[in-house]
């Protein structure tokens, strides 16, 4: 069985609902943080798979996002680092979740075929679908790829038992979740599939999406690979994610997800 921390590097304070929802609200206005997170899966024997990889501290000045911590201090806290790292699953190539990828010397980078296809193909033509990615974290992937350290997955793979991916897309092309067995069962890491957990509950999407449908249908594969209990459930940059589950003893600002939340 897994463990499962979720790392906090940085938030977005000032916030209101209407930026996080497609359809009306009856409170646009009313605040809404957003979190941003990187996930250390540290399994029976030791190994370890880092999920995402945050932004760059240049990426967070440019576009005015608070870098509360850099990536290798919240991976210090818990204990290792980056240069330990051999396996990261790479959700999506969004700046916020490929970033610092020249942290990882040693590790093999885990992506969906249509990911990499998506951020170097022609919608990277349209400045509405570009803006969420930073040219310099894709690069970094395809220098990673020509040295021979991308694994590329189509749809289901596994990372090493215990730990697999799942591609649906939506949020973007090539979006994948990742699934960890926990001694509470099986835990999904939804990521960007529902940015908070009123996403998925009221059926009402993030605005930045690829494709709409795909989506819809991420929510259900995520309770489908849950279970069906939504509290294995975790959505990308909820900032109750903080308030559900067990603070780390290793760190303050890193949360046990694969023990049970809080009542």
């Amino acid at each position: 069985m897994w463990q499962v921390f979720a790392s906090r590097y940085g938030a977005h304070e000032a916030r209101t609902a209407q930026a996080n929802f497609i359809m009306p609200l009856p409170d646009p206005h009313e605040l809404m943080p957003l979190d941003y997170f990187v996930w250390l899966l540290r399994g029976p024997n030791g190994q370890e798979v880092l999920v995402d990889t945050g932004f760059h501290p240049e990426t967070a000045a440019k576009r005015g996002r608070p870098l509360m911590r850099p990536v290798e201090d919240c991976l210090r806290a818990l204990g290792t680092s980056a240069e330990a790292i051999r396996d990261v699953v790479i959700t999506h190539l969004h700046y916020d979740h490929a970033g610092n990828l020249d942290l990882f010397p040693n590790a093999r980078f885990h992506i969906q075929d249509r990911e990499i296809a998506f951020a170097t193909g022609r919608h990277m033509c349209s400045p509405c679908l570009r803006h969420v990615f930073e040219v310099e974290d894709v690069v970094r992937l395809v220098r990673a790829l020509y040295s021979d350290r991308v694994v590329f997955h189509n749809g289901e793979g596994e990372v090493t038992p215990g730990v697999t991916v799942h591609g649906i897309g939506g949020h973007s092309d090539g979006l994948q979740m990742v699934r960890v067995a926990t001694a509470r069962g099986p835990l999904v890491i939804a990521g960007d599939a529902s940015h908070f957990y009123a996403n998925m509950a009221r059926e009402n999407p993030f605005p930045i999406v690829y494709d709409l449908g795909a989506m819809v249908q991420g929510w259900r594969r995520a309770r489908k690979l849950a279970g069906g209990d939504e509290s294995l459930i975790i959505p990308g940059h909820d900032p109750l994610v903080r308030a559900r589950f067990p603070v780390s003893e290793q760190d303050p600002e890193s949360w046990r997800l694969d023990l049970a939340p809080h009542s």
